[in-house]
């Protein structure tokens, strides 16, 4: 049942060339001010971070194809100056779905598991793939910052990258941090539960205190909003292992639901009752 819901929750994370100019017509791009010289882009789908610099841009993720254009013109508001580089986070389609439209002006840089299951996919064209790959990470100099990618496996996919811009004190966490409620982890394709929350720990414990955090999903935050996250996925895991050890089925766990102070944390997307199958499946 997992797999099937996993199934059908990717396919709409991936049909990025599916959506029509009409489908995305009333979507704004609306961009933050982060710290330092980066921002923030929220539409419909990822976050997308863009460090402006006087040599040029970098665009952390870039949504859905039929947004390309809203977001280029979202960018040049911020600074008119050439695209220098564009980083994919993970494979997803609401990350990577402008990919081919942005790859025609600047080189895109993702985990080696981004290219491949990208070109795997027969729904993307070549040109939409990166073409600078990794597998621990790269750092970028840019002007005078700093960004740093670093891959931390076995999360939300098999292929996630966080992006550090050091100067600017900034944290890109992708989808291993969803601001706004449950994650998604995405078992089926590398992601892992466990390994989920050891990579939510890695980003705080690698990270200054004082870092501002773009979140995959979600407002702009700190590295307290990072820990409550954490904290929540630590509870979430020891209540649902507690169970499968004393022996219930899922069906015992879905009644059992989660703790009262997370029934907040369901959201369109990854409701209560979906987060709890993965934590079964991911767990058993």
């Amino acid at each position: 049942m997992l797999k099937r819901i996993s199934q059908l929750l990717v396919a709409g994370l991936l049909l990025s060339s599916a959506a029509s100019a009409q489908d995305m017509s009333e979507v704004k791009i609306e961009a933050s001010k982060v710290a330092g010289n980066v921002y923030m882009l929220k539409g419909r789908g990822g976050n997308i971070g863009v460090l402006s610099t006087n040599e040029g841009l970098v665009l952390v993720d870039d949504q859905f194809q039929a947004l390309a254009e809203k977001i280029e013109a979202a960018m040049k508001q911020i600074n008119d100056k050439p695209l220098k580089y564009v980083i994919n986070t993970h494979f997803h389609g609401d990350h990577t779905g402008s990919n081919a439209y942005f790859a025609e002006k600047a080189p895109i840089f993702a985990h080696e598991n981004v290219r491949a299951r990208l070109a795997a996919d027969e729904r993307v064209s070549a040109k939409a793939l990166p073409v600078v790959t990794y597998e621990g990470g790269v750092t970028i100099y840019l002007d005078n910052e700093e960004i740093q990618l670093t891959h931390l496996p076995s999360g939300h996919t098999d292929g996630d990258t966080v992006v550090y811009f050091k100067k600017a004190n900034v944290l890109h966490t992708g989808d291993l941090f969803f601001e706004l409620g449950f994650p998604f982890i995405d078992i089926n394709r590398g992601g892992n539960v466990r390994g989920y929350l050891k990579n939510v720990k890695y980003m705080i414990d690698n990270t200054p205190d004082n870092v501002v955090i773009i979140p995959g999903h979600g407002k702009i935050t700190d590295k307290d909003g990072l820990k409550a996250f954490a904290q929540m996925i630590e509870d979430c895991i020891v209540r649902v292992e507690a169970a499968l050890k004393a022996g219930k089925s899922e069906a015992d766990i879905l009644a059992m639901g989660v703790e009262e102070k997370y029934k907040s944390k369901s959201w369109a997307f990854i409701n209560e009752e979906r987060w709890l199958k993965t934590l079964v499946a991911g767990l058993q």
